[in-house]
């Protein structure tokens, strides 16, 4: 497969994390297209011997900064009612679709760094090695925000804050 072939076959993945971290289809769409205009123009500096994927989801996650860095933030509007499913799943139920809104919307409360940990190596399936190359950090600080993301998730899906604050309707 050539290199291009191989750039258009990491394009769903590209566009499920760009969702992730945009919140939004059409952004993450952009988001897509400016990374893959980005990669296209600047194939020559890609070397054979090394990762492709992790080159382009750097390529991405860099662009996405640089957009945040330019523009005031502002609180996300995600939809995940809306997401599609993937070809040949069936339709969840409803306490499956709840779960994966739920799911959603925690990640949503994830700060930026553990969110993007979590959603690197657990969706993508990356290395801790990818994903730190991916994030320009240590392998060790990727374990940390990974494990810390993990207990923080899991305390959100439980109804709990990762905070620490007790949950609210609970005894205390």
């Amino acid at each position: 497969m050539d290199t291009r072939q191989a750039i258009i076959a990491e394009i769903p993945k590209l566009r499920r994390f760009a969702r992730a971290l945009t919140g939004d289809a059409a952004a993450a769409d952009d988001l897509v297209q400016d990374c893959l205009e980005r990669a296209l123009g600047r194939v020559h500096l890609w070397r054979e011997n090394t990762n492709l994927r992790t080159w382009l989801f750097t390529i991405l996650r860099n662009i996405h900064l640089n957009q945040l860095r330019r523009s005031t933030r502002r609180p996300r509007e995600t939809s995940y009612d809306e997401m599609p499913e993937p070809p040949g799943e069936t339709a969840a139920t409803q306490g499956h679709a709840m779960t994966i809104r739920d799911l959603g919307l925690a990640l949503d409360k994830l700060p930026d760094q553990q969110r993007e940990v979590v959603l690197l190596v657990g969706l993508e399936d990356m290395s801790y090695k990818e994903t730190a190359e991916i994030l320009g950090v240590p392998v060790g600080t990727v374990m940390s925000r990974l494990a810390r993301g993990r207990k923080a998730l899991g305390l959100l899906m439980d109804g709990g804050d990762p905070d620490g604050a007790p949950s609210s309707g609970g005894a205390p």
